[in-house]
């Protein structure tokens, strides 16, 4: 029983944050469409439906809590108040504080009672002639001293719960749920008794009983199936309209008793045609041939009572779409899949090198549905990025009241899909990346009207896919990038010489050096010196980089680009002496060839003419320390890393390679320049590299040997 209650509470827990989310993205576009009544009725629910599992799974203080917040924005719905700035922001504290309850219960600390009294007190403060008590929602009690008018576009449902025998055990009360369903407008319910067993085979914890039940409401189907969200999956649940108010068919008229019998999936045809040879009442006849149990006939009995201008076709309710997986199953599931990657490489290697016709034909079939394992799991981990964007409009609208400045953020491409562990990953740099654009980028709202702009800048965020990867960009109307102070402050801190002269592109690079900041005071904003330089590592370290572009008066646009997964990637598979490297074939761009009389023009210099382009390389037989001879001809790997092309210089090229990453051990996860490894067809490790950190390992020994 108690297992149960628990299975059930952290069911609880998680569809909660799913609300939570919910509503925080629903009261932001509310702002700016206070009128929009969809979305009011979409606050209404999210928080309806937390109150009412939250009370059902022994969440009382977030259902008491919710239940005013609620009861508030019943008199919005009903018109009896306006949406104001100051109506959003306490409905945005008192989400923040019903999430801070839901945090606190699960680690044992005590919520800030004070502050949610606080909340409260503003909200009643808000409400006309509340007072200090918060009154009952329009949808817990309706009101027995007058009568309530019938609301416009109501609909009949006809419902069959059958509960599952052990919701008992999974410490839910279906009473609770039918009551619920009573708050929602005109509703009757019939208890169907007739799959009770006898006495003595009981189980006193098991539940036999389902009920009929005629709902005659305007919240529309949604709103029903949101009672039953934590047990339907578990449950039979049939919704029928059976009424529309009669805006479709208006001369149905009345179903008779067989039909309705029929439809309810609780009389046959043929037992129907058997019966209407007597001259007895259908339902009289019904009950004494015990074809059917005498509660169904009463419950269509009600049902044809109830019910006028009925519907000939009724809508059948759709069955679920979506299955709902533990992380930690997903994640086992790719290591399965990577680790079938590896033995179908071993399988075809093992039939090439045997030559069996046999044996090659069963390798190309495992290998042909090996790839469609692989590229359905994949998918399965993939997850649209829109979630992560509309986390960031909280974040926008309230660093922009705090700096004083007016700001909207618009998206684009919000379906674009990624590995959920990037998305994971990615949201800490974005986070940086929004405020500064917030807090450097736009400008107050008087010296953006000063220089011909709109009061209100725009911080844009959108995704799209670019081959193999994901561009993320981030564009802000600001002031743009100063590349004067950005150079004075770099010489200040002693990262460049005074006498450097750099390139517009390597001034902008100098923002991700460590400890760099150009504000002029320290803020709770920005101005620490740390984050950027934060974030590109945290970029580099999912394979990804980032580029900037600035125009000064114009605004700002810092672009990432990522890999669209981590757990398998194609690479291009590499030689040098013994070893096998891989690179990804994402930053690849071209392979050229290095002969002796190329290194010897070059006078020592690691500088390759490309097509008339100088092109600087990393001989990675140095850097790996091989001791074996080098080839007379190597291959220059040439790729893009930080904007610039670069090139890698290795024994053979052998060719492109499905990378099935695996992780270092404790004791290699700091070498520099390794990412990961991979292994090959004939169990041979390959090490992954990183370009990026590779370049600039490359880049900070080459300074140090000028310097010294």
């Amino acid at each position: 029983m108690t297992g149960g209650h628990e299975r059930g509470r952290a069911v609880f827990r998680e569809e909660a944050a799913e609300l939570l989310s919910e509503l925080e993205a629903s009261l932001l576009e509310l702002e700016e469409s206070p009128g929009d009544e969809e979305l009011i009725s979409r606050v209404f629910r999210a928080m309806h439906t937390i109150k009412g599992s939250g009370a059902m799974f022994g969440f009382d203080d977030i259902a008491a809590f919710t239940h005013e917040v609620e009861t508030i924005f019943d008199m919005v719905r009903q018109g009896r108040m306006k949406v104001t700035r100051e109506l959003i922001d306490l409905t945005l504290a008192a989400r923040d504080h019903i999430r801070s309850m839901l945090e606190s219960e699960e680690s044992g600390h005590r919520p800030d009672v004070e502050k949610g009294e606080s909340i409260l007190a503003g909200l009643r403060r808000l409400a006309p002639g509340m007072g200090d008590r918060a009154e009952p929602a329009a949808t817990d009690a309706p009101s027995t001293s007058e009568p309530l008018e019938p609301e416009e576009d109501e609909v009949s449902y006809r419902l069959r719960f059958r509960p599952s025998p052990d919701i008992l055990r999974m410490g839910t009360n279906p009473v609770l749920l039918l009551n619920e369903l009573r708050g929602m407008g005109e509703c009757r319910v019939i208890a169907q008794t007739d799959a009770i067993p006898l006495l003595d085979e009981i189980d006193p914890e098991a539940c036999y009983t389902y009920w009929d039940i005629i709902l005659t409401t305007s919240r529309g189907i949604n709103a029903i199936r949101d009672v039953f969200i934590f047990v339907e999956s578990d449950s039979e649940l049939k919704i029928d309209v059976i009424d529309d108010g009669g805006r479709l068919d208006k001369d149905t008229g009345y179903k008779r008793l067989g039909d309705i019998l029929i439809e309810r999936g609780d009389l046959r045809p043929e037992d129907l045609r058997q019966v209407l040879e007597a001259q007895k009442r259908i339902g009289e006849m019904l009950v004494e041939a015990r074809v059917v149990d005498h509660g169904k006939v009463e419950s269509a009995l009600l049902e044809q009572q109830h019910v006028r201008e009925l519907r000939e076709k009724r809508k059948r309710t759709e069955s679920a779409s979506s299955v709902r997986v533990a992380s930690d199953k997903l994640d086992r599931l790719v290591d399965l899949v990577g680790e079938l990657v590896t033995v179908q490489a071993r399988l075809s290697r093992t039939a090439v090198l045997q030559g069996g016709t046999e044996l090659l034909s069963i390798a190309e079939e495992v290998e042909r549905l090996t790839m469609e394992l692989r590229d359905s799991t994949m998918s399965i981990r993939m997850l649209p990025i829109g979630s992560t964007f509309n986390k960031f409009r909280r974040l926008v609208r309230d660093l922009a009241n705090e700096l004083g400045k007016e700001v909207v953020m618009t998206t684009d491409g919000a379906e674009t899909e990624l590995d959920k562990t990037i998305i994971e990953r990615l949201n800490d740099p974005l986070v940086h990346l929004i405020r500064n654009s917030i807090d450097h980028g736009i400008e107050p709202p008087d010296v953006r009207t000063a220089a011909g702009k709109p009061r209100q800048g725009t911080v844009h965020l959108s995704a799209a896919h670019s081959g193999a990867q994901v561009m993320i960009r981030i564009r802000d109307d600001g002031a743009g990038m100063d590349t004067a102070s950005i150079l004075r402050k770099a010489v200040e801190k002693g990262i460049v010489p005074p006498d450097a002269e750099l390139a517009e592109e390597e001034i902008f690079s100098l923002i991700f050096a460590p400890g760099f900041s150009t504000a002029e005071k320290v803020t709770d904003v920005s101005g620490r010196g740390v984050g950027m330089d934060v974030v590109k590592q945290s970029i580099e370290s999912l394979g990804g980089s980032i580029d900037i572009e600035s125009r000064r008066g114009r605004g700002t646009s810092i672009t990432l680009k990522l890999p669209l997964t981590l757990a398998i990637i194609e690479g291009l598979l590499v030689k040098i002496g013994d070893g096998f490297f891989v690179l990804p074939l994402s930053s690849v761009e071209e392979c050229v060839e290095l002969t002796v009389e190329d290194r010897e023009r070059s006078h020592g210099r690691h500088l390759a003419d490309v097509r008339g382009e100088i092109v600087p390389y990393i001989r990675l037989r140095d850097l790996f320390m091989s001791d074996t001879a080098a080839p007379p001809i190597e291959q220059i790997v040439i790729v893009r890393a930080d904007g610039r092309r670069v090139g890698f210089v290795v024994d053979s090229v052998i060719g492109e390679h499905q990378t099935v990453i695996k992780t270092l051990g404790r004791i290699y996860r700091d070498a520099e320049g390794i990412s990961g490894a991979t292994i090959l067809g004939d169990g041979t490790v390959a090490l992954v590299l990183d370009v990026n950190r590779l370049v600039h390992h490359a880049e900070l020994e080459e300074a140090t040997a000028v310097m010294s």
